[in-house]
């Protein structure tokens, strides 16, 4: 297979590809990982593929990938209760509530706004305004899925922020 017919391969599945994993993962970041792995992977065995039908082989392939990941170790330990911590103040679902009783709305507002655009404006207005996806889609005149997108971006950025001044008021507290 040349470069080219492989290009168009993944430029036809990626989108079912990244489907299968975000939907094993549930995390956006991973499952564009996984994706990108399984294609690593279907391009390094495509000379023993046998058969005209790739979607199913690619998705056993990402399945496997998902499954993988799953059960590793790694996976299993990345767990810990400082990042269960920081997950519950950076969740998706109740921040509001879960800011609020915490004491860290100021803390919060301010890793949102240090993000850059576009994450900033939809980081204040979900997590901080506790807007919704379908809102902040109308007042910023954007597709929901884009805001969804960014959402989820901003919430692995936010945790990284709020990883890094958790370390350090350890440090300095």
């Amino acid at each position: 297979m040349s470069e080219q017919e492989f290009t168009r391969l993944v430029q036809q599945y990626n989108k079912l590809i990244f489907t299968v994993c975000h939907r094993f993962v549930q995390d956006y970041q991973e499952a564009e990982n996984l994706t990108q792995d399984t294609f690593l992977t279907a391009y390094r065995v495509i000379d023993q593929f046998v058969g005209e039908n790739y979607k199913p082989w690619l998705v056993r392939i990402a399945t496997n990938k998902c499954k993988d990941f799953l059960k590793s170790a790694f996976h299993r330990t990345t767990e810990t209760a400082e990042q269960e911590y920081l997950e519950a103040v950076v969740d998706t679902h109740s921040v509001a509530e879960e800011v609020e009783s915490s004491g860290q709305v100021a803390w919060i507002k301010r890793a949102c706004e240090n993000l850059k655009p576009p994450y900033r404006e939809v980081a204040l207005l979900h997590f901080i305004e506790d807007r919704s996806f379908e809102e902040i889609a109308v007042s910023l005149d954007r597709p929901v899925k884009t805001v969804q997108t960014q959402a989820y971006r901003a919430r692995d950025k936010l945790r990284k922020i709020l990883k890094e001044e958790f370390h350090h008021a350890d440090y300095v507290g």
